[in-house]
């Protein structure tokens, strides 16, 4: 089950259910992906098919949508 968190211009943002314990966050389009560590602090993790530019895009929302991400992730995950 990977639960979508929210959705902003082409993007969906969701979690694996079963997966590592530190927060973080999925994102998915038609040109690729990625992986955001939100603890201790955002940063990307991984990318495949997606640019500088918009990485930096994705950046921005997580940080917008910061605490969003973290009550879901407790509601989620518990805790």
């Amino acid at each position: 089950m990977s639960p979508t968190v929210f959705k902003e211009q082409n993007y969906r943002f969701f979690f694996f259910s079963r997966e590592e314990k530190r927060i973080h966050i999925h994102v998915i389009s038609q040109e690729g992906e990625a992986k955001f560590w939100i603890e201790p602090e955002i940063e990307i993790a991984r990318s495949t098919g997606l640019n500088k530019q918009q990485i930096n895009v994705l950046f921005n929302l997580i940080k917008q949508k910061e605490n969003e991400i973290r009550n879901s992730w407790k509601e989620h995950f518990g805790g």
